[in-house]
């Protein structure tokens, strides 16, 4: 009774959610343990495709090394930071997939002692914090993987406390609708739990298949809602960090479908997903940071999730960035990354090669969609190439800010307009800010970071822009050497001026020019453009002109405006007790007040190392 119980549960539940298809039978054939990712047998051909690459050899080499130091390590705690349980679920993701890779491709039954120690760990914790669901999801994948990979070596007593944990503290937590709601989510919780309960079902599927094939069902059924959000380019709404984040859970979730049952059950079809491989390669910048709009952070590093859309599209424009990542990373940081093993898996099992990549030809790259974005670079090789990033959507997205026509802009390695990025979410709501309400008004919009006077965008009579609005991609391209983007941004500040238009263009690959067509009505209107810069100099020069420097490189910023402007130059200094600091980061920019009932343009140049006498105003409204 109690089996059918929670087979009815858990289809009442989905039925609720999201309209179930039985896309997995009763009668659906699946394989024996292992049969996740990596069936039995299949480590004869991966070694030997490890062995024949020397990249994927050394990189084997430093997770086994890793999965050594980890052997020394104490076993994981249950130790919650603030609400969330999810370091401790993150590192037990990478300590088990590491150690049972390490086992599988050596045969050395220490990396599976060490990971039955960590397991049988977890599953004696109380339970995995299912208040903050991403716990739940990423330490129920880590059971899961472990459970699987080393079914035929534990002993019987220690597999049953391990499957019982990953029933009762995963996958049974997943029933409680108040604390499933990513199941009605479209971002990257829906991605990271249906992933691991995904996991979770294949792992246990022996021991009640009617309970495990409804969740199975539930979760291919209801990850659809956050993949129709890749349309129709690929662009993440939430940013590229968010990216390696969600879409990760989303590849490791189609590659466990694929190896167990044969199929992807249709979730390749989605618009925009198998283009989303290139999304996170066209924002990572000459100098290796990233475009890092919305709740993300500027570090570029190696992702084993690029290898995975290799292995289904074979494009090797993918490969090219990730190269240079491995290469510059002296200190091999990157063998944290709790899904290492899978780069092996699909980057090896695929053929892709880092030894020599073809450079990427197209030097522009939009993404329409709920966070359209434009990029344009003037090389993929030069790390002192041009880079001009431009971003739009509204600060409604999840994880995004009021950064709507904010822009960044590198060259010669230096970042002279950049965004501030992420902020410690702990660190805000230890205390008492309600951080993740995003109504107009609310405390999200005081924090430093998120305010529209901390980014790269205009500002009116210092107001915000609308938290509700949202500005699309209106027109992109490539004429006479220049690359640009516009967009009508009028709906972003409805209250407070008619019209405003901005564009964005990379000049011949040299230098950036900002536009901004402004129609003031018959009221005030001051206009605050800034910008966020790493420049440690800044120098005005004249009535229209600023220098900023830093490291013996120099930027020009000029301005072409029909009114007088005011410059200023200020450190961001964040102005709560409770925002992070932003060491080395200023603000640069200048105020002007609009002339009353007229259209205006102002236009801005930046101008690396040489000031240009008469530059072009590349785009025309």
């Amino acid at each position: 009774m109690k089996r059918l119980f929670l087979a009815v549960l858990v289809f009442l539940i989905t039925g609720l959610l999201h309209a179930q298809t039985e896309y997995v039978t009763p009668d659906t054939p699946i394989p024996a343990h292992p049969r996740i990712l990596l069936l039995k047998g299949e480590e004869k051909a991966l070694k030997k495709q490890i062995n024949a690459d020397p990249y994927w050899k050394d990189i084997q080499t430093d997770l086994i090394q890793e999965a050594d130091r980890i052997v020394d390590l104490p076993v994981n705690q249950r130790i919650k930071i603030g609400k969330r349980l999810l370091s401790v679920s993150r590192e037990n993701l990478r300590r088990i997939f590491d150690l049972c890779y390490a086992y599988r491709m050596t045969g050395q039954k220490k990396y599976a002692l060490r990971a039955e120690q960590e397991m049988l760990a977890a599953a004696a914790f109380s339970d995995w914090n299912p208040s903050h669901f991403l716990d739940v999801g990423e330490m129920t994948m880590a059971l899961a993987i472990g459970y699987d990979w080393l079914y035929d070596k534990l002993p019987p007593a220690s597999r049953e406390a391990i499957r019982t944990a990953i029933i009762e503290k995963g996958l049974k937590a997943s029933l409680d609708e108040k604390d499933a709601w990513f199941l009605r989510a479209e971002h990257n919780w829906n991605q990271v739990c249906n992933g691991g309960m995904l996991y979770g079902a294949l792992a246990v599927y022996d021991t009640d298949k009617e309970f495990a094939r409804n969740i199975i069902n539930r979760s291919i059924s209801t990850i659809r809602l956050a993949m129709g959000q890749y349309a129709p380019d690929g662009a993440y709404p939430e940013g590229v960090g968010y990216w390696s984040y969600g879409t990760s859970f989303n590849m490791m979730f189609i590659a466990a479908l694929e190896k167990a049952y044969g199929t992807d059950f249709g979730l390749l079809d989605f618009p925009g997903f198998l283009q989303t491989g290139m999304y996170s390669q066209e924002l990572i910048t000459p100098s290796l940071h990233t475009f890092n709009y919305s709740d993300n952070g500027a570090h570029a590093g190696f992702n084993p999730t690029v290898f995975w859309f290799y292995s289904k599209t074979q494009d090797p424009a993918l490969l090219y960035l990730q190269k240079r990542l491995y290469e510059q990373d002296s200190a091999k940081a990157y063998v944290t990354n709790r899904l290492l093993a899978a780069a092996l898996i699909f980057g090896a099992g695929s053929g892709a090669s880092l030894a020599d990549p073809a450079e990427p030809s197209e030097r522009m790259w939009t993404g329409r969609g709920p966070s359209p974005v434009a990029v344009m670079r003037s090389s993929w090789s030069d790390p002192e190439a041009a880079f001009l990033g431009f971003k739009l959507g509204s600060p409604a997205e999840n994880h995004a800010h009021m950064d709507v026509g904010s822009f960044i802009f590198e060259a010669d390695g230096i970042r002279w307009a950049l965004d501030l990025g992420s902020q410690g979410y702990e660190h805000v709501e230890s205390r008492g800010v309600d951080l993740w309400n995003r109504a107009p008004g609310s405390q999200r919009w005081d924090v430093f970071r998120y305010r529209t006077t901390s980014h790269n965008t205009l500002c009116f009579n210092d107001k915000p822009m609308s938290v509700t609005a949202r500005a699309e991609l209106d027109d992109a391209g490539v004429k006479d050497g220049v690359m640009y983007a516009m967009s009508d941004l009028s709906a972003m500040y409805a209250d407070q001026i008619p019209s405003v238009k901005r564009a964005v263009s990379l000049v011949d690959g040299k230098y950036a020019v900002i536009q901004d067509l402004l129609r003031c009505g018959s009221h005030f209107t001051k206009v605050r453009w800034n910008i966020a810069s790493e420049a440690d100099q800044v120098t005005i020069l004249d009535e229209t002109s600023v220098l900023l420097e830093k490291n013996g490189k120099r930027l020009f910023l000029q301005v072409d405006s029909p009114v007088p402007v005011r410059f200023y130059h200020c450190d961001a200094t964040p102005t709560n007790t409770y925002d992070s600091p932003n060491p080395g980061v200023c603000f640069v920019g200048f105020e002007a007040d609009l002339t009353r009932n007229e259209m205006q343009q102002i236009k801005v140049y930046l101008m690396p190392q040489t000031r240009i006498d008469a530059p072009k105003s590349p785009f025309q409204f």
